[in-house]
């Protein structure tokens, strides 16, 4: 079996998560430049099996569009034109960084390394992932 690599795109970063080959458990693998993204997918996808990408898609809690939501398309554009024969997905990626957090808390992290903004992207695309997996289970 392949990956499916999850993406939580921000402004400036950009949480990424991965699953095992079989598809089990979602790891956080990095948080990178946003402007990175397609220079870190095309190495990714060269050494890695993938599968599908899923992608947050920032909406409110009345399901409107968020400052974040046009990054997003933005950037799923992107990604569809350079990888046009990769399955996407987008997903709903509210409440993902303050469980993020949460989870930071309960993992013992010192309140140091829980303000480290790329450590929360990435467990956000963690939790993103575990998320989707759950729901296609």
């Amino acid at each position: 079996m392949a990956r499916i690599i999850a993406i939580d795109y921000g402004g400036k970063r950009t949480g990424i998560a991965v699953t095992d080959p079989l598809q089990i458990i979602a790891t956080g693998l990095t948080t990178i430049r946003s402007q990175e993204l397609i220079p870190f997918l095309k190495k990714y996808f060269a050494e890695q099996q993938v599968e599908l990408i899923i992608i947050g898609l920032p909406k409110n809690l009345d399901n409107s569009d968020t400052h974040g939501t046009p990054l997003a398309l933005a950037a799923i554009k992107k990604i569809q034109k350079e990888f046009p024969a990769m399955p996407l997905k987008t997903v709903d990626e509210r409440y993902t960084s303050k469980m993020a957090k949460t989870a930071m808390i309960e993992m013992g992290m010192k309140k140091m390394q829980r303000r480290d903004k790329k450590l929360v992207d990435e467990i956000a695309a963690a939790i993103m992932l575990q998320e989707y997996m759950q729901s296609v289970n």
